[in-house]
Protein backbone atom coordinates (compact mmCIF):
# COMPACT_ATOMS: atom_id res chain seq x y z
CA UNK A 1 0.00 0.00 0.00
CA UNK A 2 1.25 3.75 -0.66
CA UNK A 3 2.22 6.07 1.35
CA UNK A 4 -0.70 8.37 -0.37
CA UNK A 5 -3.36 5.23 -0.30
CA UNK A 6 -2.25 4.34 3.78
CA UNK A 7 -3.49 8.20 4.29
CA UNK A 8 -6.73 8.00 2.49
CA UNK A 9 -7.67 4.88 4.64
CA UNK A 10 -6.39 6.46 8.05
CA UNK A 11 -8.72 9.63 7.34
CA UNK A 12 -11.56 7.16 6.40
CA UNK A 13 -11.20 5.59 9.50
CA UNK A 14 -11.10 8.73 11.39
CA UNK A 15 -14.39 10.01 9.73
CA UNK A 16 -16.95 7.42 11.90
CA UNK A 17 -20.89 7.72 11.25
CA UNK A 18 -22.50 8.95 13.94
CA UNK A 19 -24.55 5.95 15.62
CA UNK A 20 -28.24 6.23 14.45
CA UNK A 21 -30.84 3.35 15.09
CA UNK A 22 -32.45 2.24 11.72
CA UNK A 23 -35.50 3.89 10.10
CA UNK A 24 -33.63 7.57 10.36
CA UNK A 25 -31.67 9.46 8.56
CA UNK A 26 -29.65 10.78 11.38
CA UNK A 27 -28.81 10.83 14.87
CA UNK A 28 -29.96 14.37 15.10
CA UNK A 29 -33.74 13.23 13.98
CA UNK A 30 -33.54 10.32 16.46
CA UNK A 31 -32.52 12.07 19.44
CA UNK A 32 -35.37 14.37 18.09
CA UNK A 33 -37.86 11.66 18.11
CA UNK A 34 -36.81 9.49 21.07
CA UNK A 35 -37.22 13.19 22.92
CA UNK A 36 -40.55 13.33 21.62
CA UNK A 37 -41.69 9.92 22.77
CA UNK A 38 -40.32 10.26 26.36
CA UNK A 39 -41.42 13.72 26.63
CA UNK A 40 -38.09 15.42 28.17
CA UNK A 41 -35.93 17.48 26.18
CA UNK A 42 -32.20 16.54 27.03
CA UNK A 43 -29.70 19.16 28.37
CA UNK A 44 -26.95 16.60 27.51
CA UNK A 45 -28.06 14.13 24.62
CA UNK A 46 -24.77 11.96 24.97
CA UNK A 47 -26.88 10.52 27.93
CA UNK A 48 -29.94 9.64 26.08
CA UNK A 49 -27.41 8.19 22.93
CA UNK A 50 -25.76 6.33 26.00
CA UNK A 51 -29.24 4.82 27.10
CA UNK A 52 -30.22 4.20 23.27
CA UNK A 53 -27.12 1.78 22.85
CA UNK A 54 -27.22 -2.08 23.41
CA UNK A 55 -23.83 -3.51 24.29
CA UNK A 56 -24.30 -5.21 20.96
CA UNK A 57 -24.10 -1.64 18.77
CA UNK A 58 -21.33 -0.10 21.46
CA UNK A 59 -17.65 0.05 20.67
CA UNK A 60 -17.64 -1.10 24.28
CA UNK A 61 -19.59 -2.50 27.27
CA UNK A 62 -18.86 0.16 29.18
CA UNK A 63 -20.27 2.84 26.95
CA UNK A 64 -23.59 1.30 25.91
CA UNK A 65 -26.28 1.16 28.14
CA UNK A 66 -25.85 -1.18 30.59
CA UNK A 67 -24.56 1.22 33.54
CA UNK A 68 -27.34 3.38 32.46
CA UNK A 69 -29.99 0.58 33.32
CA UNK A 70 -27.93 -0.17 36.42
CA UNK A 71 -28.78 3.08 37.50
CA UNK A 72 -32.36 3.66 36.27
CA UNK A 73 -33.34 0.11 38.20
CA UNK A 74 -32.92 1.52 41.50
CA UNK A 75 -34.22 4.69 40.33
CA UNK A 76 -37.17 2.81 39.37
CA UNK A 77 -37.45 0.97 42.57
CA UNK A 78 -37.40 3.96 44.56
CA UNK A 79 -40.16 6.02 43.27
CA UNK A 80 -42.57 3.06 43.13
CA UNK A 81 -42.05 2.19 46.58
CA UNK A 82 -42.77 5.66 47.35
CA UNK A 83 -45.95 5.55 45.58
CA UNK A 84 -47.04 2.33 47.19
CA UNK A 85 -46.19 3.56 50.38
CA UNK A 86 -48.27 7.01 50.32
CA UNK A 87 -50.74 5.44 48.11
CA UNK A 88 -51.83 2.38 50.42
CA UNK A 89 -50.85 3.41 53.99
CA UNK A 90 -53.18 0.39 55.27
CA UNK A 91 -51.19 -2.46 53.58
CA UNK A 92 -48.39 -4.71 54.99
CA UNK A 93 -45.12 -5.22 53.66
CA UNK A 94 -45.50 -8.74 52.09
CA UNK A 95 -48.75 -6.85 50.21
CA UNK A 96 -46.83 -4.02 49.39
CA UNK A 97 -44.06 -5.97 47.84
CA UNK A 98 -45.83 -8.32 45.64
CA UNK A 99 -47.33 -5.71 44.06
CA UNK A 100 -43.78 -3.71 43.78
CA UNK A 101 -42.76 -7.18 42.05
CA UNK A 102 -45.27 -6.70 39.56
CA UNK A 103 -45.00 -3.66 38.54
CA UNK A 104 -41.05 -3.07 38.32
CA UNK A 105 -40.84 -6.80 36.82
CA UNK A 106 -39.30 -7.35 33.15
CA UNK A 107 -42.38 -8.18 31.88
CA UNK A 108 -43.98 -4.85 33.17
CA UNK A 109 -41.00 -2.88 31.94
CA UNK A 110 -40.65 -4.27 28.28
CA UNK A 111 -44.48 -3.91 28.03
CA UNK A 112 -44.09 -0.31 28.46
CA UNK A 113 -40.96 0.12 26.40
CA UNK A 114 -43.21 -1.25 23.69
CA UNK A 115 -46.29 0.53 24.12
CA UNK A 116 -43.49 3.50 23.90
CA UNK A 117 -42.05 2.60 20.50
CA UNK A 118 -38.44 2.60 21.78
CA UNK A 119 -37.51 -0.38 19.69
CA UNK A 120 -37.38 2.56 16.86
CA UNK A 121 -34.44 3.91 18.60
CA UNK A 122 -32.16 0.98 19.46
CA UNK A 123 -28.98 1.17 18.05
CA UNK A 124 -28.27 -1.95 18.01
CA UNK A 125 -25.29 -4.26 16.75
CA UNK A 126 -25.92 -6.60 13.17
CA UNK A 127 -26.55 -9.94 15.01
CA UNK A 128 -29.16 -8.08 16.66
CA UNK A 129 -30.97 -6.10 13.89
CA UNK A 130 -31.97 -9.20 11.92
CA UNK A 131 -34.31 -10.71 14.46
CA UNK A 132 -37.82 -9.59 13.75
CA UNK A 133 -38.80 -8.47 17.20
CA UNK A 134 -36.45 -6.78 19.68
CA UNK A 135 -36.37 -9.50 22.54
CA UNK A 136 -38.16 -8.49 25.73
CA UNK A 137 -35.02 -8.28 27.97
CA UNK A 138 -33.54 -5.53 25.74
CA UNK A 139 -36.96 -3.77 25.68
CA UNK A 140 -37.36 -3.73 29.52
CA UNK A 141 -33.27 -2.67 29.62
CA UNK A 142 -33.70 0.31 27.58
CA UNK A 143 -36.65 1.56 30.10
CA UNK A 144 -34.64 1.66 33.12
CA UNK A 145 -31.35 2.93 30.85
CA UNK A 146 -33.92 5.59 29.69
CA UNK A 147 -34.86 6.19 33.50
CA UNK A 148 -31.45 6.19 34.71
CA UNK A 149 -30.25 8.84 31.74
CA UNK A 150 -33.89 10.99 33.17
CA UNK A 151 -32.62 11.09 36.35
CA UNK A 152 -28.73 12.13 35.44
CA UNK A 153 -30.06 14.86 33.04
CA UNK A 154 -33.60 16.08 35.00
CA UNK A 155 -32.86 14.87 38.30
CA UNK A 156 -35.39 12.88 40.16
CA UNK A 157 -38.13 14.74 39.32
CA UNK A 158 -37.65 14.39 35.84
CA UNK A 159 -37.31 10.86 36.25
CA UNK A 160 -40.30 9.91 38.56
CA UNK A 161 -42.80 12.16 36.30
CA UNK A 162 -41.71 9.63 33.81
CA UNK A 163 -42.02 6.50 35.99
CA UNK A 164 -45.46 7.21 37.35
CA UNK A 165 -47.00 8.57 33.86
CA UNK A 166 -46.62 5.28 32.84
CA UNK A 167 -46.74 3.21 35.54
CA UNK A 168 -49.65 4.24 37.25
CA UNK A 169 -52.10 2.40 35.44
CA UNK A 170 -49.84 -1.55 36.04
CA UNK A 171 -50.24 -0.23 40.28
CA UNK A 172 -53.93 -0.22 39.74
CA UNK A 173 -53.68 -3.69 37.75
CA UNK A 174 -51.68 -5.09 40.56
CA UNK A 175 -53.20 -3.90 43.14
CA UNK A 176 -56.37 -4.86 41.89
CA UNK A 177 -55.46 -8.11 43.18
CA UNK A 178 -55.25 -7.40 46.47
CA UNK A 179 -58.19 -5.50 47.55
CA UNK A 180 -60.49 -6.40 44.33
CA UNK A 181 -60.28 -2.93 43.55
CA UNK A 182 -62.11 -1.78 45.97
CA UNK A 183 -60.71 1.99 46.11
CA UNK A 184 -63.95 3.30 47.95
CA UNK A 185 -63.18 0.48 50.72
CA UNK A 186 -60.12 1.81 50.82
CA UNK A 187 -60.77 5.71 50.88
CA UNK A 188 -64.06 4.48 53.62
CA UNK A 189 -60.98 2.65 56.14
CA UNK A 190 -58.55 5.99 55.54
CA UNK A 191 -61.43 8.53 56.37
CA UNK A 192 -63.11 6.81 59.67
CA UNK A 193 -59.15 6.81 60.58
CA UNK A 194 -58.00 10.01 59.79
CA UNK A 195 -61.28 12.05 59.89
CA UNK A 196 -63.89 9.70 62.02
CA UNK A 197 -65.87 10.39 58.81
CA UNK A 198 -67.83 8.96 56.24
CA UNK A 199 -67.90 9.54 52.10
CA UNK A 200 -70.39 10.03 49.98
CA UNK A 201 -70.26 10.50 46.55
CA UNK A 202 -71.56 13.46 44.62
CA UNK A 203 -73.02 13.24 40.25
CA UNK A 204 -71.93 16.48 39.35
CA UNK A 205 -72.71 16.07 35.48
CA UNK A 206 -73.32 13.52 33.03
CA UNK A 207 -73.49 13.13 29.39
CA UNK A 208 -74.47 10.87 26.96
CA UNK A 209 -77.55 9.22 25.29
CA UNK A 210 -79.98 7.22 28.00
CA UNK A 211 -78.23 3.41 26.57
CA UNK A 212 -74.56 4.96 27.07
CA UNK A 213 -74.20 7.59 29.90
CA UNK A 214 -71.02 8.55 31.61
CA UNK A 215 -71.12 10.31 34.90
CA UNK A 216 -68.53 13.07 36.17
CA UNK A 217 -68.29 12.36 39.93
CA UNK A 218 -66.46 13.21 43.29
CA UNK A 219 -66.02 11.76 46.50
CA UNK A 220 -66.71 14.20 49.62
CA UNK A 221 -65.72 14.24 52.99
CA UNK A 222 -68.19 16.73 54.95
CA UNK A 223 -68.19 20.15 53.34
CA UNK A 224 -64.57 19.20 50.91
CA UNK A 225 -64.72 17.93 47.76
CA UNK A 226 -62.01 16.01 46.14
CA UNK A 227 -60.72 15.79 42.47
CA UNK A 228 -64.01 14.04 40.20
CA UNK A 229 -63.38 11.48 37.98
CA UNK A 230 -65.42 10.40 34.81
CA UNK A 231 -66.90 6.81 35.03
CA UNK A 232 -68.71 4.88 31.57
CA UNK A 233 -71.30 4.51 34.93
CA UNK A 234 -71.80 5.39 38.13
CA UNK A 235 -69.50 2.58 39.84
CA UNK A 236 -66.45 3.17 37.49
CA UNK A 237 -66.92 6.77 38.66
CA UNK A 238 -67.23 6.72 42.10
CA UNK A 239 -64.27 3.94 42.16
CA UNK A 240 -62.10 6.51 40.26
CA UNK A 241 -63.28 9.09 41.98
CA UNK A 242 -62.28 7.59 45.61
CA UNK A 243 -58.54 6.77 44.00
CA UNK A 244 -58.41 10.17 43.36
CA UNK A 245 -59.66 11.31 46.56
CA UNK A 246 -56.75 8.94 48.51
CA UNK A 247 -53.95 10.15 45.71
CA UNK A 248 -55.18 13.73 47.06
CA UNK A 249 -54.75 12.81 50.72
CA UNK A 250 -51.47 11.07 50.22
CA UNK A 251 -50.01 14.06 48.63
CA UNK A 252 -49.66 12.49 44.94
CA UNK A 253 -50.48 12.87 41.84
CA UNK A 254 -54.20 11.91 40.65
CA UNK A 255 -54.69 9.15 38.60
CA UNK A 256 -58.18 10.76 36.30
CA UNK A 257 -58.38 14.26 36.22
CA UNK A 258 -61.88 15.39 34.85
CA UNK A 259 -62.48 18.96 33.91
CA UNK A 260 -66.06 19.81 32.52
CA UNK A 261 -67.14 18.40 29.17
CA UNK A 262 -66.47 14.68 27.57
CA UNK A 263 -65.15 12.10 28.96
CA UNK A 264 -61.99 10.77 27.98
CA UNK A 265 -60.32 7.94 27.21
CA UNK A 266 -58.70 5.93 30.42
CA UNK A 267 -57.38 2.82 31.57
CA UNK A 268 -59.90 0.09 32.27
CA UNK A 269 -58.46 -1.71 35.42
CA UNK A 270 -60.78 -0.01 37.76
Amino acid sequence: MTTKTKKAASNSESVRIAPCAAGFQNQEEMLVAAEDAVGHLFTDRSILLAALTHASGADSRVVSNERLEFLGDSVLGLVICEQLYRLFPSMLEGELTKIKSVVVSRRTCARISRALGLDRFLILGRGMTTQAVVPSSVMAAVFESLIGALFLDGGLKAAKTFILVHTNPEIERAANGHHGGNYKSLLQQMSQKQFGAIPIYQTLSEVGPDHSKSFRVAAMLGNHQYSPAWGRNKKEAEQRAALNAISQMNGLEIPYPASEGEMTDGDDSV
